[in-house]
């Protein structure tokens, strides 16, 4: 009987202290890093090879050298629009094109912004062009380019939340012009995602390739000091695509990870946008949004 009840005392113990952690819904952060602060750089419609090695496009490759930078990255789909919402939720919410959506209609679906907040974190966006923090309008401004607007709705997914009942978003604390971008590096939000305008981001075309150096002059201008910074302190810089240009099969895009925390080099891992998300969700212990089936990048850290 004693054997018999040191073995019950053996086996609930056991189960106490790997059971629970077997059925975990939560992400393990074990071995990946926290950063202070991640900001994201969202940039548009180009192919890896368009980009990596190319002249025209001199910083990105000189910030590329102390990066992870990923040989085989690619968007999930097209056009651009589902890409950012699956970015930011881990589902396209039934998204498939880039038509403005009605911000009376809310989604209420989980999304990384909402996670971030309820863990005790805080999340931003820096956007270019935006007339004031909040706006919700699909298009502001116009590109002196080719007369397109130059602030597009459809590339600021967190807008599709606010106001929602359920996993909402406040709007004048989440939406902020690019000019709140802080010069005190130290007041960066946990996850901030940084959006150029469409003259900027590279998407508005003019008939040749100059789109790319404008952009890479417009990181180099607005990033340079922050990346520098990020890679002494424990801080993170993601620059990625939403897309490529449409001409492959495989959705080839750019992707650098820079910071601190970074092993640089060039990694072959296949990810996609959904990876970059899950690592996120990974290193703050937030529960995972949506259903895309992605694993968190384990490959690039020190």
């Amino acid at each position: 009987m004693k054997l018999d009840l040191r073995a019950l005392i053996i086996y609930l113990i056991l189960v106490i202290n790997f059971g629970c952690s077997s059925v975990r819904k939560k992400n393990s952060n074990d071995s990946l890093p926290k950063p202070d602060h991640i900001i994201i750089l969202m940039l548009e419609n180009l192919r890896y090879e368009t980009v990596m090695g190319s002249p025209i496009a001199p910083f990105i490759n000189e910030i590329a050298k102390e990066s992870a930078s990923f040989t085989n990255a690619h968007g999930i789909t097209h056009p651009s629009q589902p890409n950012y919402i699956g970015l930011f939720s881990g589902s396209l919410q039934g998204i498939k094109g880039d038509a403005c959506i009605p911000v009376d209609s809310p989604f209420t679906t989980p999304n990384l912004g909402r996670a971030l907040i309820d863990a005790g974190y805080n999340f931003v966006s820096y956007s270019q062009t935006i007339p004031y923090a909040g706006f919700s309008g699909c298009n502001y401004g116009e590109s002196a380019l080719n007369d397109l607007p130059l602030y597009v709705r459809r590339h600021c997914p967190w807008v599709n939340w606010y106001g929602a009942k359920k996993n909402g978003l406040d709007s004048s604390k989440i939406g902020l012009p690019m000019s709140e971008f802080p010069d005190d590096f130290d007041e960066l939000p946990t996850v901030g995602f940084v959006i150029p305008d469409c003259d900027y981001d590279m998407h508005n075309r003019t008939g040749n390739m100059e789109m790319i150096r404008r952009g890479d002059d417009w990181i180099k201008c607005n990033l340079s000091d922050y990346i520098e910074w990020a890679k002494s302190h424990n801080s993170l810089f993601i620059l990625t695509f939403d897309e490529d240009d449409g001409s492959s099969r495989d959705n080839h895009i750019p992707t650098l990870f820079i910071g601190e925390m970074i092993n640089p080099g060039k990694y072959e891992d296949s990810i996609n946008l959904y990876n970059i998300l899950r690592t996120i969700e990974h290193m703050y212990d937030l529960e995972p949004s949506g259903d895309a089936e992605a694993a968190a990048i384990t490959s690039v850290w020190k």
